[in-house]
């Protein structure tokens, strides 16, 4: 699935593409950002995105006075997705940053940061380096397993995934992002992923946490994820039975649902906190 209507963004000497559904909400309502993994684009996360754009209820059409739903931004990270390849390798902190600088061009002032598989990674950089427009993240699929920092393990984990979790019209996707973003950039920031400490610098997040993974995911083992949301100073782990790595594109509705249970609990938790502080 694509998503319709992307605009070509640059910021900090890269350029991407961003897809933007509702405005920014009146009331202050987060907006939420998702963030695509290696080799891939939005398409994956589409479904995701048009499933969170859609509102609580899940209708297109809303009823006169019900919330339209929320804002939701998809990217096309540079060098993906179709989008001008880098000249040099690329670090998660500067993706992140690329993602802050075009949030901020956009208006956009409070959001969810939601990241897939390497978006993982991105959606912690972006909420360490943007605390005070992040609220919440979320993390799907998270990599890399600091037990299995082998590129060789990954390339059969993702293999087991294709044939064994994942229908054929997800591999379609998968696969024919990685074909458009070539071999030689996928290696070029291979290591960039392989090397990225995401359990030790979630340790630095404010804001609550939620791990999730597909309970048929070979590449985010559940210990993995377990293990990523007990490092969180406020984390919390779920699971999504009978799906594999790319969860958010076979299981788009009840992620969606998911997410927005979470962030509301999340969002009484805090404000309960704060009560009991002042």
């Amino acid at each position: 699935m694509r998503l319709a209507g992307g605009a070509a963004v640059t910021a900090n000497g890269l350029t991407g593409r961003v897809y933007s559904s509702n405005a920014p909400s009146a009331a202050g309502e987060p907006a939420y950002v998702l963030l695509h993994g290696i080799g891939v684009s939005h398409r994956y996360l589409a479904r995701l995105h048009v499933e969170l754009a859609q509102g609580a209820d899940g209708q297109g059409q809303q009823a006169e006075g019900a919330d339209q739903g929320a804002a939701v931004y998809s990217f096309d990270l540079p060098g993906f997705g179709g989008t001008p390849r880098p000249g040099r390798q690329v670090t998660v902190g500067e993706y992140a940053a690329f993602v802050a600088a075009v949030l901020a061009e956009r208006g956009v002032e409070s959001c969810i940061a939601v990241g897939h598989s390497m978006g993982a990674q991105f959606a912690v950089e972006f909420s360490l380096q943007a605390p005070g427009l992040v609220i919440r993240t979320v993390l799907m699929g998270p990599v890399v397993d600091s037990a299995r920092r082998s590129a060789a393990w990954h390339v059969l984990a993702l293999t087991r995934d294709a044939l064994f979790s994942e229908p054929p019209s997800t591999n379609a996707v998968v696969f024919t992002d990685y074909f458009r973003a070539g071999m030689r950039w996928y290696l070029t920031e291979l290591p960039v992923m392989m090397q990225y400490p995401l359990d030790v610098r979630i340790r630095g997040l404010g804001q609550p946490v939620l791990v999730l993974r597909g309970g048929r995911d070979p590449i985010a083992r559940r210990p993995w994820c377990e293990h990523v949301s007990a490092q969180a100073p406020d984390g919390a782990f779920a699971e999504m039975p009978g799906h594999g790595h790319v969860v958010q594109e076979t299981a788009a509705g009840d992620v969606a649902r998911l997410i927005r249970r979470w962030a509301g609990t999340a969002a009484e938790g805090s404000a309960a906190a704060g009560g009991s502080t002042a």
